[in-house]
């Protein structure tokens, strides 16, 4: 699944970018952008069309287990994949409708540019009905559907503003999100969760076959076509991962695993909000004062201020998947690593470069 993701992904991503630039769909610079030449859109149509069809063909490999289960079958594996989808057609199917209103949303906003009230309420309204009927919900603790719902509703919205505020800069959001879904993709084999871990493997290899155009310099942008499928898959493989073995172990700890490997694009989102409220701004009206724009300004260059996002990234990641096996004080001293980590970020992008050094 995440070869023949990759692949496909590359293939739909170079037709896309011609067709792009054939018909004008192209960023052009502008004061609020950081980049400076005519790239062309539509690179979150080929993230879009890659990651349906896969779930499409998830629903038909579903309805052949019975022939998949037989003595003609070929490799267990299939046989598996088809199993852990039988029982989640009707969450599949959810997950396909909001997908694909979020797709159109955002693919409306990068052609006529709507106005950031209009995006959220519509978010809003596909993440309720997410969280309400496709039961891409929180379950832990809380027993209330309600109050479940409610808070991936919010969680939801968060993460798919996170990840379209975090896109940015040449291969920000995508990368990171690749890193993310990977450590998720590891918590969901450690709880056995073949649903998820599918989903996780296809999502990954979507993104890295959208990558080879979009690492920097980047030669097509996703768009909010492609930005906001990226948080809602990021937000569901995150809710509908297991973190709390209360019969293994019973330890709490381990359902912070999101919050932790998400830190990084949790600390742009907050801080840019943050500055432009200082300011006096909408925190929806875009600009370059992120915190990647923010390092790239202290002498990095564009290769370098994403790989130091990933490597942040990376490191808080890392420091999650041991949450499964540390006691409470090396979950302190995991989350404790998280915080330095994001500090040392706020002390790059807060000092001055391109300095020369006096004689």
């Amino acid at each position: 699944m995440l070869a023949g993701s990759f692949l496909l992904s590359v293939i739909l991503t170079a037709i896309v970018r011609k067709l792009a630039e054939l018909i004008g769909f192209v960023a052009h610079p502008t004061e609020d952008r950081y980049h400076r030449s005519v790239i062309p859109l539509g690179g979150g149509i080929s993230i879009f069309v890659t990651l349906m069809l896969f779930c499409t063909g998830a629903i038909l490999l579903s309805s052949a287990e019975p022939h998949l289960n037989s003595p003609m079958a070929k490799g267990d594996s299939i046989a598996e994949y088809a199993q852990g989808f039988t029982g989640k057609l009707a969450q599949l199917w959810g997950i396909m409708a909001a997908a694909t209103t979020l797709f159109i949303l955002g693919l409306w906003d990068d052609l006529k540019k709507l106005g950031p009230f209009s995006k959220l309420g519509i978010q809003f309204v596909v993440a309720l009905i997410a969280a309400g009927f496709a039961d891409i919900r929180v379950e832990f603790f809380i027993e209330n559907k309600i109050i479940t719902s409610a808070l991936s509703a919010v969680w939801i919205v968060l993460i798919i503003n996170a990840f379209n505020f975090l896109d940015n800069m040449d291969g920000a959001s995508a990368g990171i999100a690749v890193i993310v879904a990977s450590i998720l993709l590891t918590a969901a084999v450690v709880s056995g969760q073949v649903f998820v871990g599918g989903l996780a493997i296809i999502f990954i290899g979507t993104l890295l076959g959208f990558l080879v155009f979009n690492f920097p310099p980047a030669k097509i942008f996703a768009g909010d076509a492609g930005s906001l499928v990226i948080g809602f898959f990021l937000a569901l493989l995150s809710l509908r991962t297991t973190y709390y073995h209360q019969a293994q172990s019973g330890r709490w700890y381990p359902v912070f695993i999101p919050f932790i490997v998400m830190a990084v694009p949790l600390y742009d989102f907050i801080s840019v909000t943050a500055l432009r409220i200082k300011q006096g701004k909408s925190p929806f009206v875009g600009d370059t004062q992120h915190f990647s724009h923010r390092l790239k300004k202290r002498g990095l260059t564009e290769t370098q201020t994403v790989l130091t996002l990933y490597l942040a990234t990376l490191c808080t990641g890392l420091g999650a998947t041991f949450l499964y096996q540390v006691n409470l004080a090396g979950a302190f001293l995991i989350f404790a690593q998280t915080f330095m980590i994001l500090a040392i970020i706020a002390i790059l992008e807060t000092t001055s470069g391109n300095e020369k050094n006096a004689v």
